[in-house]
């Protein structure tokens, strides 16, 4: 028996719970009720994993979500930003240099829940609270096919906290640059057939001001932001090996971009059932709901950054997605292993806006959306034959397009402008991995995998044309899926207890690639988005023939005592295969690719008693298609340091950015640099371990 803050946990003959989750339960014994799912597939030994546990989530300086993937090289967002600054709608994630055009190119999932917004395929990262994860695996490389589709480029799997990681009450408030104010916390309630938790985190600063003091005008203000979320979890025994888990979550948030006519809000809920066997057949079944809806307003500003004029009032944008997935784990043996199933995801959505303001005032209306679905069925098997470990998974999907609307009407007199309704489409995508894993001698194991995998477009992507100061793009509903094949080869070195080396060379080819390729330039009248003013650059999302990428991952960590060290490399060289209207575009780096990322961190832990500094460095990049705009390389510092007071209690420390370094985010057509965050200090307590 484990006391947990006056609250009983039971444990099997002292075993700890989360070595238990482990095993099926046998006759007679008491089953622990984990809240997770079925445990991860030994076929992921062919690929390269970067796993970071809650010790590593919970004391990163930059206490976000986005701030801790970041010490995996190779995965980015579509900007440098964070979700204190960036545009909501630029916040997609991608791995191995394959480029961004701000949906994400890698599937990220909660407890088994595909996480992306259903209408733009961008992420919502405030509504992950650190305090309230236990566990990120990062799995580099697509074809995963049993996580669902959409993971072309790798898929990034979080896991809530368990019982065994949460006090019975736990949390911190800190205070920071820019009267910045930070709090989170949690509380678990356990008993022998089930636990409850309940976390929630807050999030508010003054904001600074993202544009560069050299291309600032008067117009120019510090960007705030407001942000909230909440979630609670349940898992009871409903039968001896068999546990049910809900959850359900909300968020809110409130950003502004720095100068007027930029508020944008984005609010979500999400709720989900999984129940999970772990019987001698390994069973699990989920269903899913999860609601969006985004507002955003978007401005025209004078060459003097003097004066700015509303061009656009996204005021609402709706989205829905549902889904459900079962599995099935047969019992084969010690060596074999199995998963079989099948998977639905539905999604739709509308954007709403109020656009061509003439005296401040909108005088026309659009709206554009539609749905799609994705039906899959999977199956992923490994077989252990001595120290060689061979992995074959695949599925076939079926996905249908439908629904599609664009129109456009005068607000005054009703009159229609646009009234555009798109075929339906369907077709079927069949994608997989093979690979194989051999320990050579007990330090060092060799591997090799190659891969397919796909995504659909999103409603976003098909349906919305869109502006960024004098840029437009329009929307294309023709677009065809993205498709990756790849391959790599990797070995991976454990030479000394607590140290571990890894590196990966890859090769990935991105078919179909959807791109916002450049067709003209301002001033004149285009297709789909009207009006482009001088300075400005007229773009139409197209699938390009490919994005090649090629490259070297290394991830390295050590531990000797209280002290620790890790650190991330990721090198790629991409280039653009292009023809026809984007031909201009072959040969050229995506856009948004840097060459060399790196994260390293140095630490040592004593207790509850911590003190790490972490250095990231990302090369410089191209911020637009055409390679004419060049984000500059940057080089920060971060600091964490956490000491104990008193029973329970711990004074935080937290730097981000020491040094200042000017990340830059991007540049507009007028040469208007943004950065991302300047450094930002703050002082807390916190309570619970």
């Amino acid at each position: 028996m484990k006391i947990l803050s006056g609250l009983t946990v039971i444990t099997i003959a002292g075993v700890p719970a989360m070595a238990q989750a482990q095993d099926a339960p046998k006759v007679g014994e008491e089953v622990v009720v984990t809240g997770r799912g079925l445990d991860a597939s030994p076929s992921d030994r062919v690929v390269d994993v970067v796993t970071i546990d809650r010790d590593r989530i919970t004391t990163n300086a930059r206490n976000r979500l986005e701030g801790v993937l970041a010490e995996v090289a190779g995965l980015q967002q579509f900007r440098r930003s964070d979700s204190r600054s960036a545009n909501p709608t630029n916040q997609g994630i991608t791995l191995r240099g394959i480029g961004g055009n701000a949906s994400s190119r890698a599937l990220l999932i909660l407890d088994g829940v595909p996480q992306a917004d259903p209408f733009g395929g961008w992420l919502a990262f405030p509504a992950y609270a650190t305090d309230r994860l236990g566990q990120i695996r990062v799995t580099r490389g697509g074809g995963s096919g049993y996580y669902g589709p959409g993971a072309l480029a790798g898929t990034v799997e979080l896991e809530s906290a368990t019982p065994s990681q949460l006090d019975g009450f736990g949390g911190g408030i800190s205070y920071g640059s820019r009267e910045s104010v930070e709090a989170q916390g949690s509380a678990a309630l356990v008993r022998d057939g089930g636990f409850a938790t309940l976390s929630a985190a807050y999030a508010r600063g003054d904001g600074f001001i993202p544009t560069v003091s050299e291309s600032r005008g008067s117009i120019d203000r510090a960007a705030p932001y407001e942000q909230a979320s909440g979630a609670v979890r349940a898992a009871v025994r409903v039968a001896p090996d068999t546990e049910l888990q809900a959850n359900v979550a909300a968020f809110t948030d409130r950003r502004e971009r720095g100068t007027p006519f930029t508020e944008n809000l984005s609010q979500g809920a999400d709720a989900s059932l999984r129940l999970v066997g772990r019987g001698d057949w390994g069973w699990s079944a989920l269903a899913y709901l999860q609601t969006r809806t985004f507002a955003s307003s978007f401005a025209s500003i004078d060459a003097a950054r003097t004066t700015a004029t509303q061009t656009l009032d996204q005021y609402n944008t709706p989205a829905t997605g549902i889904g459900a997935r079962i599995e099935i784990a047969p019992p084969l043996g010690d060596r074999i292993a199995l998963r079989l199933g099948a998977d639905v995801r539905a999604v739709s959505g509308r954007t709403q806006e109020r656009f061509t303001f003439v005296a401040a005032a909108p005088t026309r209306l659009r709206a554009a959306g539609g749905e799609s679905q994705t039906y899959g069925i999977f199956a992923d098997g490994s077989i252990e034959l001595g120290p060689v470990t061979l992995a074959l998974g695949g599925r076939l999907d079926h996905w249908r397009i439908a629904n599609g609307f664009l129109n456009e009407h005068q607000i005054a007199t009703g009159a229609t402008i646009n009234d555009l309704h798109f075929a339906d489409r369907s077709g079927d995508e069949a994608t997989g991995r093979a690979g194989v894993a051999w320990r050579v001698v007990e330090p060092l194991t060799l591997r090799a995998a190659a891969y397919r995998g796909w995504r659909l477009p999103t409603l976003n992507e098909l349906y919305r044309p869109f502006r960024v100061g004098a840029d437009a793009t329009a929307a294309n509903a023709a677009l065809d899926p993205e498709r990756l094949t790849g391959y790599e080869f990797g070995a991976t070195l454990t030479p000394l207890t607590g140290v571990r080396l890894a590196a990966t060379w890859f090769d990935n080819h991105l078919d179909d690639a959807i791109g916002n390729v450049t067709i003209g330039r301002g001033p004149g009248l285009f297709p789909g988005v009207g009006f482009v003013a001088a300075g400005g650059a007229y773009r139409v999302r197209q699938n390009l023939d490919a994005v090649r990428s090629k490259g070297i991952e290394v991830d390295a960590e050590a531990s000797h005592g209280q002290g620790f060290a890790r650190a991330s490399w990721s090198h790629v060289t991409a280039r653009v295969d292009a023809s026809g209207l984007a031909a201009t575009l072959d040969g050229l780096i995506p856009a948004q690719t840097p060459r060399d990322m790196v994260s390293g961190t140095l630490g040592w832990r004593k207790g509850t008693a911590v003190i790490s500094g972490t250095v990231r460095h990302v090369a410089r990049q191209f911020d637009d298609d055409q390679n004419s705009r060049i984000l500059a390389a940057a080089t920060t510092f971060d600091a964490y340091a956490a000491l104990p007071i008193a029973r329970g209690f711990a004074i935080e420390a937290r730097a981000e950015n020491i040094g200042d370094a000017r990340v830059e985010a991007g540049i507009s057509g007028a040469n208007i640099i943004e950065r991302a965050t300047p450094r930002t200090l703050w002082i807390g307590v916190r309570y619970g371990g």
